[in-house]
């Protein structure tokens, strides 16, 4: 049986898209956070304080660190956020403990201590994206998700596009001390009430429904319950493994981006604040234009986003390494971050076409926090393999990244050409999602 559509009194709703602008906000705000260590670690001033300078493993293990706590906690903390807090409770203890741990981390007391802030900051980022993937299962019909998927999630783009030269002014107007208490005053003073005001809980007609489908053991169904059934999402190992390809490629990428920019290919500062910007602007469009055309495809065709935007996305990469140019190796960059861009909305679509009811935030905690966990290595791989070029040929450490969309390549065409069987949507069909046989009339 496919998946139900949302109930009217969801799909009408005109507050649901205020709450959708917000996740973005809040998506934004938390994608400056991830990416404020790529550009301190080009600042000589930060890494003497910690003891770095001129590691580029340990540089790019900073990044490391904070997606596995990422990971570990969309993974545990999520089934748990969706059996006892919901989207909008989980949201703003999210956000309230993003704001005191960054807060809290220019002033770590030696390399040890900042890498466990960064830990712990990464673990209370960590359920955001499954949150947001239940808000808009919850407020939006099967058929419109690809939009506001697509819409909450420019914040990936926008926060990376906005960050890289927000960060780079702000610590070479003032120091790097300053871009941490920023992001914790944003965190507190933006992220904060817009949850507050803005998201809402599942609509009341939608909770009656739930509770009238599942019944009162699974209205109140646990976290390990929760996680199982989670667990059984159909399609779950491939949609693994896009996430962690998709997810390698963005960490790769934005973590090395400005000291590529600035030390292979020699750009001025300003050069390099706004070059970097670029690549994810332009995913910003293309992720648009993914979720519209989401909503426009026929679901068995989803597919082909991840085939068409792993063959841009590696064929422009291979661009960037080859190029001798430097504003011919920009341009690679910036259209790979176009191609990357296309694939971001189906991911969170999938899963909301495919779990089973009652989980999506969970089995898409599954596919993020995994993705996350195995995806954090790309960083340190790339730092270990500039490293044996001898610290300053990005060559190889880029490599690593067409290794990362071939993965996508692969599985994106599986899905393609084998759907599964299919509900009246095009979905697969989940298996705990078919009803049970009638009793007998005694």
């Amino acid at each position: 049986m496919a998946p139900t559509s949302a109930p009217p009194a969801a799909t009408v709703s005109p507050r649901r898209w205020a709450g959708v602008l917000s996740l973005l906000a809040v998506v934004l705000i938390s994608y400056i956070d991830r990416v404020n260590v790529s550009v301190l670690i080009t600042d000589r001033a930060f890494t003497d304080h910690f003891g770095m300078t001129g590691d580029r493993v340990l540089q790019g293990a900073l990044m490391t660190v904070f997606l596995i706590g990422y990971g570990l906690a969309a993974f545990f903390l999520t089934p748990l956020y969706e059996s006892a807090l919901g989207a909008r409770r989980g949201l703003l203890v999210s956000v309230g403990l993003w704001a005191a741990l960054t807060l809290l981390s220019p002033y770590a007391l030696g390399a040890l201590m900042f890498v466990a802030v960064r830990f712990l900051l990464g673990a209370s980022e960590g359920p955001l994206f499954s949150l947001k993937t239940m808000y808009v299962k919850e407020h939006f019909a099967p058929h419109e998700v690809g939009r506001p998927n697509a819409v909450s999630s420019m914040g990936v783009s926008l926060g990376t596009a906005t960050g890289l030269p927000l960060i780079t002014y702000l610590v070479h107007r003032y120091d790097w001390h300053t871009s941490f208490v920023l992001l914790a005053l944003l965190n507190a003073a933006v992220g904060l009430p817009l949850i507050a005001l803005f998201v809402r809980g599942r609509p009341r007609a939608q909770k009656a429904s739930a509770g009238r489908e599942s019944g009162p053991a699974g209205a109140r169904r646990g976290v390990v319950a929760t996680l199982r059934e989670a667990l059984r999402t159909p399609r779950l190992g491939c949609i693994l493994l896009i996430e962690i390809a998709t997810l390698a490629y963005l960490w790769g990428s934005s973590s090395w981006l400005p000291a590529y920019l600035l030390q292979e290919r020699h750009f001025s500062l300003a050069q390099m604040g706004a070059v970097s910007a670029l690549p994810f602007l332009m995913s910003l469009a293309s992720g648009f234009l993914g979720g519209h055309l989401i909503d426009k495809l026929p679901a068995r065709r989803l597919p082909l986003l991840f085939v068409v935007g792993a063959l841009g996305t590696g064929s422009c990469v291979a661009l960037v390494i080859t190029a001798d140019a430097a504003w011919l190796a920009a341009t690679g960059l910036v259209l790979a971050g176009g191609f990357w861009g296309l694939q971001g909305p189906a991911i969170p679509t999938l899963v909301q076409r495919h779990a089973p009811a009652g989980t999506v935030g969970s089995a898409y905690g599954v596919v993020n926090g995994v993705g996350n966990l195995v995806s954090a290595f790309m960083p340190t791989a790339m730092g270990a393999a500039i490293a044996l070029g001898g610290g300053h040929s990005f060559g190889a450490g880029y490599a690593l990244l067409i290794g990362a969309q071939t993965v996508t390549l692969c599985c994106g065409a599986w899905l393609l050409f084998r759907p599964g069987p299919r509900g009246t949507d095009g979905a697969v069909t989940p298996r705990t999602a078919r009803p049970a046989p009638p009793r007998p009339t005694p």
